[in-house]
């Protein structure tokens, strides 16, 4: 049975290692032999992983969610709101969030896209929110006024929950103008 023992090396760390009882030993193995010093350690041909992935890799994706301030139905022309829904994608893929779909109604829109290793979520909303609203402000003079509300939702989903997200972004825009936001948030939510 193998047992654990401190060794001191001369840098003055603890290493933990086994100690193996030869009689344990099988046929034609040798007992592992372990490194007394940091140097060694990292020298050691078995401990090369951290050559092997020098960058960092994340694929997360989240659905957010956010309104035109007080739920103004600013976005009512769909030629416009399509403009907006590329608009915002292209936001997102300048910061190196891939827009997987963008959509949306007069008064909210619906964002499915991956958050890059490098951008917080709040930062990604809020340079989405910023850009396009400079951007609808030039549109027409009917949008000088145009503002996001301060509030958003955003809700990490799995790769698995994509499609449940392409039928809702479906949806969106068929649903009655009763069908409020945070009853949608709210059901959005509990399916995660």
């Amino acid at each position: 049975m193998a047992s654990r023992t401190r060794v001191w090396n001369p840098e003055r760390i603890i290493l933990i290692q086994p100690s193996v009882d030869a009689s344990a030993a099988t046929l034609g193995q040798r007992p592992p032999t372990y490194s007394s010093t940091l140097k060694e350690l990292f020298q050691t041909r078995n401990l090369t992983h951290h050559r092997l992935m020098p960058q960092s890799l994340a694929k997360i994706l989240v659905h957010t969610v956010f309104s035109t301030k007080d739920r103004r139905p600013f976005l009512r022309d769909k030629s416009l709101r399509g403009e907006l829904h590329r608009y915002l994608g292209g936001i997102l893929a300048h910061h190196d969030c891939q827009p997987l779909i963008v959509g949306g109604v007069a008064d909210h829109v619906h964002i499915l896209s991956t958050l890059s290793r490098t951008c917080e979520a709040s930062e990604m909303v809020k340079e989405v929110k910023r850009g396009s609203s400079l951007w609808l402000k030039t549109k027409t003079p009917g949008l000088r006024d145009f503002a996001w509300q301060n509030g958003y939702g955003i809700f990490s989903i799995g790769s698995s929950q994509v499609s449940s997200r392409e039928k809702l972004h479906r949806r969106t825009g068929e649903t009655s103008p009763k069908d409020h936001i945070s009853g949608r948030i709210s059901r959005i939510s509990k399916t995660l």
